[in-house]
Order: structure tokens, then C-alpha cells, then sequence
């Protein structure tokens, strides 16, 4: 796991909130309520032919309380999410909306300041037949003035109630709210790297901006806030995102991105090689 050292911060400022759950016999769990806010784990009901469930979890933000995005910068903690089915861990894959970024002052992070919810999607395990029990284990930080990490179980069972329209709306909405995937003429691409900064050009139509630009590390490269080095007449800006620390002799990494412009957010990966 990366940003070890400022999860240790964080974790001493206060206990994690350990959430466990009876099964609820529906597409949901139920609401569990954490200081600055509630989080529960929703789905679309039985997996497809594919053998693919959809799904979400909700963070319900109080207001003046935040929660971070997949790179939430360098005092904050990602959020993280496992799915286990039948009592077998499933892949999970797990979707963010465009965040903000805040500067509190000593720090920039990317996070969200109202509520929000991350889209999930996972494979039913090999060897289940059927999606009954299914547990999403999660950990998260919710901040006001200091931040407070939540780790969660929250259990569904799929039964009767597994189809139930509201549950799929909102996971509708949540994969809705996802940025668009990169196109052709809307991306970025590598100019250099090296231990102390990694430099983008990012490909725009004509008539587009750039707004803000997000690259989450990993646990062998942390980045600091990209900076807007040249505007490109427009259609090419140059970003240069500062290097907090990588691992020497880590092999080159594709890193997720998302890049918000004056036509919407889209995200995709950057190659470092």
C-alpha cells in the first residue's frame, strides 16, 4: 500500500471505526452511520450472463466533511475495496468520479466534499453459482478539522428483493457520473520522466480547455499536484507533475489519470515506458 507513512499519521489522530454487519436480505446493505457521515454498499442485483455484478458504494458526506479520491495526495488515505461472495474474494473493480482539489493550507489532496458513490464491478468467483452472500470490505478516511479512517464490512444477500429498481438506479447514476473514457483526439501523452518530475502534453480539440489534471501514484511512485507549465496555444497544454518519491529501480508503471476540461472529464492510462 502506498503513502505508508501518512496513513500512519492519519491513523494516530484517531481510532478506525470497525463496522460489521448482518446480512440484509436485499440489493443494499444497511446504512451505517460514521462520525461526518454514512456509508453503505448497494448493487444491481444477480450477475449478468457474464457472470458480472455492478454495484456501488455510497459515501454520505455531513456537510463540511470530505473523502478522498484514488490518489488523494500525500497525508490521505485511499479509499480501498474488497468484495468477497459466498465467503470467496471476487475481483473488484472500482470506478471514481472527477474529483476537486483542496488545499488545506500544508497540503493539496483530490477528494470529493459531497456525497458520493464509487462504481464497483465484480466477477462472480470461480466455482459460485450464485451471488447470495456478498460482502463489501471497506476502508476510508472521512475529514473535517482531522480525519478520521473507517474500515467497514458491509454485507447484502441477494434474494427475492435483488432486482429492486431503486438499488439499480443508483448504481446507474453512480457509473453515470464516471468521466468519459480518453479518445483519440482527448488524451494525454509521455514527454519525459525521471526521479523528479513526470512531463505530459495533453491533446485537446479545438475550442477545448484544459481545467485541472489528476494522476494517482502508486506504492513505488508518489506525485504531487500537477503543475500547467505551458498552455500549447490552447490545444496541447503541458502539465509537469512533481515526484515525492519513487522506488529505485521500480519497472515504468501505466497510471491512472483523470483530466477535467471546459467539455467534461475524461479519464484513461498514462504509460511511463
Amino acid at each position: 500500500m502506498f503513502r505508508t507513512m501518512s496513513m500512519i499519521r492519519l491513523l494516530a489522530l484517531a481510532s478506525p471505526v470497525l463496522l460489521l454487519a448482518s446480512p440484509a436480505f436485499s440489493a443494499s446493505s444497511e446504512w451505517y452511520q460514521v462520525e461526518g457521515g454514512a456509508i453503505r454498499f448497494v448493487t444491481a442485483g444477480q450477475p449478468g450472463p457474464d457472470g458480472l455484478i455492478r454495484g456501488a458504494l455510497q459515501i454520505d458526506l455531513a456537510p463540511g466533511w470530505k473523502t478522498y479520491w484514488l490518489d488523494p495526495g500525500s497525508f490521505g488515505v485511499p479509499p480501498q475495496v474488497s468484495v468477497n461472495v459466498q465467503d470467496k474474494a471476487a475481483e473488484v473493480e472500482v470506478g471514481f468520479p472527477a474529483p476537486q482539489r483542496f488545499d488545506d493550507g500544508y497540503a493539496q489532496w483530490a477528494g470529493y466534499d459531497e456525497p458520493v458513490a464509487l462504481a464497483l464491478t465484480f466477477r462472480l468467483p470461480e466455482g459460485v453459482a450464485n451471488a447470495q452472500d456478498v460482502t463489501a470490505h471497506t476502508f476510508l478516511g472521512v475529514c473535517e478539522t482531522i480525519c478520521i479512517p473507517v474500515q467497514a464490512e458491509l454485507t447484502l444477500s441477494l434474494g427475492d428483493n435483488a432486482d429492486a429498481a431503486e438499488e439499480a438506479a443508483i448504481v446507474d447514476a453512480a457509473f453515470a457520473a464516471l468521466p468519459a473514457p480518453a479518445e483519440e483526439n482527448l488524451n494525454v501523452d509521455l514527454v519525459s520522466t525521471d526521479d523528479k518530475a513526470i512531463v505530459i502534453d495533453t491533446k485537446l480539440p479545438e475550442g477545448v480547455s484544459a481545467l485541472d489534471l489528476f494522476v494517482a501514484g502508486n506504492e513505488n511512485l508518489s506525485l504531487e499536484a500537477p503543475e500547467l507549465v505551458s498552455a500549447g496555444g490552447g490545444t496541447s497544454p503541458r502539465f509537469r507533475i512533481p515526484v515525492a518519491f519513487r522506488t529505485p529501480g521500480a519497472e515504468p508503471e501505466r497510471l491512472r489519470y483523470t483530466l477535467q476540461t471546459s467539455a467534461g472529464a475524461f479519464s484513461g492510462e498514462l504509460s511511463l515506458r
